[in-house]
């Protein structure tokens, strides 16, 4: 369980997250009568961002897509890193930049992608990725925003912003029944609410 110290990240879900979102896929899920969790976290140091991280990947079973965007050094790589921890993945997990993926074996496969050097979505098809994203293994996408429209209508959604130097704003939104129940249980785990 995560410190209840005043240091400890602050958690609020929105009641009704698709008035709280522009996000068109978001306003797709409640027009389907299908409302998305929304879970709005400030984490207050890289080490915090990492055990969140953390906490999400001992929960994650295989076959989940989580989708990260945010700007250069708002913890993307940091939560990324935690998530790996908490799959049983022990050692250096560095963002893909290059070579676009890596993979990492653990109690789950780790396909960790970075699209950040990506100039048109439709190379995530040619490079034959969407495969991936139905497989058994986890895949975590960096840059996420730079493919939009190949990505599956169920998957979480992580939106990171800098708030300060330390503190990082984090943004999940479980979209269908999988990750609704997923965000349930990491606010139960990482925050003691619902529990």
């Amino acid at each position: 369980m995560l410190s209840k110290r005043q240091d400890a990240p602050q958690s609020r879900e929105f009641s009704n997250p698709a008035l709280q979102s522009p996000r068109p896929e978001v306003a797709h899920w409640s027009q389907a009568g299908e409302q998305p969790i929304v879970v709005d976290i400030v984490s207050h140091s890289l080490a915090q961002t990492h055990r969140l991280g953390a906490r999400l990947g001992e929960l994650l079973q295989g076959g989940e897509l989580l989708l990260l965007d945010g700007d250069l050094g708002s913890g993307k790589t940091t939560l990324t890193q935690g998530i790996a921890q908490g799959l049983g993945i022990y050692g250096v997990v560095s963002s893909p930049t290059f070579t676009l993926l890596k993979e990492y074996e653990g109690r789950i496969c780790l396909y960790h992608f970075d699209l950040y050097r990506l100039d048109d979505p439709a190379e995530v098809l040619e490079l034959g990725f969407e495969e991936y994203f139905s497989g058994n293994g986890v895949c975590v996408v960096e840059w996420a925003n730079k493919a939009e429209g190949i990505w599956p209508q169920e998957q979480m959604r992580i939106q990171l912003k800098m708030v300060s130097d330390t503190k990082r704003g984090l943004i999940l939104t479980g979209l269908g029944a999988r990750y609704r129940d997923l965000l349930v249980e990491f606010r139960k785990n990482a925050f003691g609410i619902g529990a």
